[in-house]
């Protein structure tokens, strides 16, 4: 996505919610990627069935922590490694998602003001 430099008008309202859509879009799929690669792999690696593989990845991906006692040396590194991307994920679609807001708050300040 391009931004406008800070010494160029601050973007109309409906140019800013586009780019919020926009990036509400791809923190969604970002956590939908993540939230299925953990339950294919709970589901596949720790033989949970669908529905608990889905609650332990979203436990998990949310950040509250395992649901389910893990019984193969697999699947406890499994949950180890899907638990610092987990962690990544969470940070990252965080961040995508506040960019615009931030970047337009930024500009705001940012913008030049008349001499009276």
């Amino acid at each position: 996505m391009k931004y406008e430099h800070f010494t160029q008008p601050l973007a109309p309202r409906k140019i800013w919610r586009q780019r919020v859509i926009k990036s509400l879009g791809f923190a969604g799929v970002m956590i939908g990627v993540a939230l299925a690669l953990g339950v294919i792999g709970y589901h596949y690696l720790g033989a949970l069935p669908w529905v608990d593989a889905i609650l332990e990845s979203a436990m998990i991906l949310g950040g509250m922590g395992p649901v389910a006692t893990m019984h193969s040396d697999t699947v406890k590194l499994f949950a180890s490694f899907y638990a610092l991307f987990s962690g990544f994920v969470l940070l990252s679609s965080f961040s995508v998602f506040t960019v615009p807001w931030l970047h337009r708050l930024l500009h705001h300040f940012h913008l030049k003001v008349p001499k009276e």
